[in-house]
């Protein structure tokens, strides 16, 4: 199955301290996403094109979809910022850097 993105984005991931989290993450890791123009959480799949794991305290480019309501693409923008969760806590920020065509088969994985 072909995994279509919605947008890429700029994660910057807190340090273990801040966030607790001492492990990696690689492609295929999945977060909450608060938006500042909702009070849900939504979660979304990411796809790291640039590396196999990321770090506590890494800035790494990556590509997003949201999973369960993809409606709300809609309301994304370039320069939107964000936070990621996992669970209940805070593990970074982001900021939209760029839409993607859904209509595009260059922007998916197997």
């Amino acid at each position: 199955m072909k995994i279509k993105f919605h947008f890429a984005a700029l994660l910057t991931f807190l340090s273990e301290k801040e966030s607790s989290k001492t492990t990696p993450v690689s492609s295929g890791y999945r977060c909450d996403i608060k938006f500042p123009f909702d009070l849900v959480l939504h979660t979304a799949r990411l796809h790291f094109p640039e590396t196999d794991l990321v770090y506590p305290d890494d800035t790494v480019n990556t590509e997003m979809t949201m999973l369960k309501n993809a409606e709300i693409t809609k309301k994304i923008y370039e320069g939107l910022d964000f936070d990621f969760y996992e669970g209940t806590q805070l593990m970074g920020h982001g900021i939209v850097t760029k839409m993607i065509s859904q209509t595009s088969n260059d922007h998916s994985v197997d």
